[in-house]
């Protein structure tokens, strides 16, 4: 038949406890003390590229008139690693009307700031973004009556 393990260990007896405690101590002995490790602190994010308060204010600023007026209802940024994006929607559920772009890769080239139209195409870019801004100011348009 099978065998069966008759010490007093296995039984679960007095001397189990003891033989039991016996060889908590003995193990811990055979090991070092250590201490609990610290936690790893988490590798630095990626840095960001974003819109600093100056140039957020400009881009409100022109946002809030446009809103005012009428045209535009929604806005969305966005920060990628290279670039930051401020769109502009005339409808919530469209593709953006504008995207005001950040891109410091491209500052010393053609300048770090474009407005871009729907479907793509650059309207303006520049290294001052008030003048970059200024395409997106309605014509006004007086007529005598």
């Amino acid at each position: 038949m099978s065998e069966i393990d008759d010490s007093p260990v296995a039984r679960g007896g007095p001397a189990s406890l003891a033989a039991a405690t016996a060889s908590q101590h003995t193990s811990s002995a055979a090991r070092p003390a250590t201490l609990p490790s610290a936690p790893v602190p988490a590798p630095p994010a990626a840095p960001r590229i974003a819109f600093n308060r100056q140039e957020l204010a400009q881009i409100l600023r022109v946002y809030g008139r446009n809103v005012a007026a009428g045209e535009w209802r929604d806005y969305a940024i966005d920060f990628h690693k290279d670039k930051a994006i401020f769109s502009v929607f005339r409808h919530t559920s469209e593709v953006p009307l504008y995207r005001i772009e950040k891109d410091p890769k491209n500052a010393r080239k053609q300048g770090a700031y474009s407005v871009l139209a729907a479907g793509g195409m650059i309207l303006k870019r520049g290294r001052d973004l008030e003048t970059v801004l200024r395409v997106l100011d309605r014509k006004r348009h007086l007529r005598v009556v």
